[in-house]
């Protein structure tokens, strides 16, 4: 997995809503299961707020499959190792092999601390049966995650 940190320079102070820095990481590897829990996708980046107050704005971008129908898709972003600050984003599918291939999610998260950060997409299946991340065209088609630093 490539991470890019895009260089700068912050004038301080930062005026709110301003972007203070921004960090990416992006995954062309295939990854399957059949939990009914979260388990994780190892798409996964850090950042280093310079505030505590920051908000962090994640955004996540990947394709999803599954390969059963009538089953649900759940995703979710973990911040550090287990803290769950957002899940629950589902997407159905009404047919085998269903395909969403710029299943986009977003989160802004308030860390509160200057310590690096990391933030990791989680996935699980509602029904037990098979879900993909990047499995079709992986190569072709990154699974992103975009992490900026939002001034406040």
């Amino acid at each position: 997995m490539a991470l890019t940190k895009v260089p700068g320079t912050m004038v301080s102070p930062a005026q709110s809503g301003s972007v203070i820095q921004t960090v990416q990481g992006t995954s062309t590897t295939a990854v399957s299961t059949t939990s009914t829990s979260y388990v994780t996708t190892g798409l996964t980046a850090s950042i280093t707020p310079l505030f505590s107050t920051s908000k962090i704005l994640i955004i996540i971008t990947a394709r999803v499959s599954t390969a059963a129908s009538g089953n649900t898709v759940q995703l979710g972003i973990v911040r550090g190792a287990s803290t769950f600050i957002a899940n629950g984003y589902s997407i159905y599918s009404a047919s085998a092999g269903n395909l969403v291939p710029t299943t986009t999610i977003q989160y802004l998260d308030s860390p509160s601390t200057t310590s690096s950060t990391s933030y990791t997409l989680y996935f699980g299946s509602t029904a037990g049966s098979s879900i993909n991340i990047q499995g079709n065209s992986a190569s072709d088609f990154p699974a992103v995650i975009t992490i900026m630093e939002i001034a406040q």
